[in-house]
């Protein structure tokens, strides 16, 4: 009995646990790439309501541990965006913004995909504890005097 008990502990610890924990870090990992995605589609329409997409600009740029440079941009109508595995497009603005909303769409379906695995998961989590406590003949409620709420 006490080799089941210790070989389902393991499987909820070692296996069940540690893979509920990689869903979640994937899950918020994208959530902090929609985020970014996000972002930049702010900071295009407020440069598009600006006009800044037909003049030049100056700003700076992190080069890395906030050193930061002066940058003059010439031409502000097109943008490069991160597509993934570490590849830049050039687009426009209104290209841009497409994009992004593909993107997040693409990304937003896929939290969704890792949040049903996830409470899949959790499921199976639960129905281990429920299994341990059946082997153990542990009650699920502590004993405790009940009191009568119609009287």
């Amino acid at each position: 009995m006490e080799e089941k008990v210790l070989a389902y502990e393991t499987f909820l610890n070692e296996t069940l646990r540690q893979n509920l924990n990689n869903i979640l870090e994937q899950r918020d990992k994208i959530y902090g790439q929609i985020s970014e995605y996000l972002q930049l589609k702010t900071m295009i329409e407020k440069l598009k309501e600006d006009g800044a997409d037909t003049r030049p600009m100056k700003t700076k740029v992190d080069l890395g541990c906030n050193f930061y440079v002066q940058a003059n941009i010439p031409n502000t109508s097109r943008i490069c965006v991160s597509v993934g595995f570490g590849f830049f497009v050039e687009f426009t603005f209104e290209e841009a913004v497409r994009f992004i909303d593909k993107k997040t769409a693409f990304l937003t379906e896929k939290t969704e995909d890792l949040t049903k695995t996830a409470s899949e998961i959790k499921a199976h989590i639960k129905i281990v504890l429920e299994g341990l406590r059946e082997i153990q003949s542990i009650s699920d409620e502590p004993d405790r005097p009940r009191r009568d709420l119609f009287v």
